[in-house]
């Protein structure tokens, strides 16, 4: 590949994995604050992962809701 055209229409046949692949090599950037509490959080242990955790123990259950939840008058046909 040797033009911007075919380099432009080789990258619209990536799939989404390998598009933030390269989207992170052409811009790299480090982890801010935000992301390494982020990363910590959704570690075993961390406040994302025991909502995770409890996420899926409903979906077992049966017991998933909307979200945000939904005015009960939105149920009324």
């Amino acid at each position: 590949m040797s033009t911007v055209a075919e380099i432009k229409s080789a990258i619209d046949k990536l799939s989404p994995r390998d598009r933030c692949e390269l989207e992170a090599l052409l811009h790299p950037w480090s982890d801010d604050e935000w992301d390494l509490e982020m990363q910590a959080d959704s570690q075993s242990g961390g406040k994302l992962h025991k909502l995770m955790l409890s996420s899926r123990k409903n979906a077992e259950l049966g017991k998933l809701s909307d979200f945000p939840p939904r005015h009960p008058d939105e149920f009324k046909s």
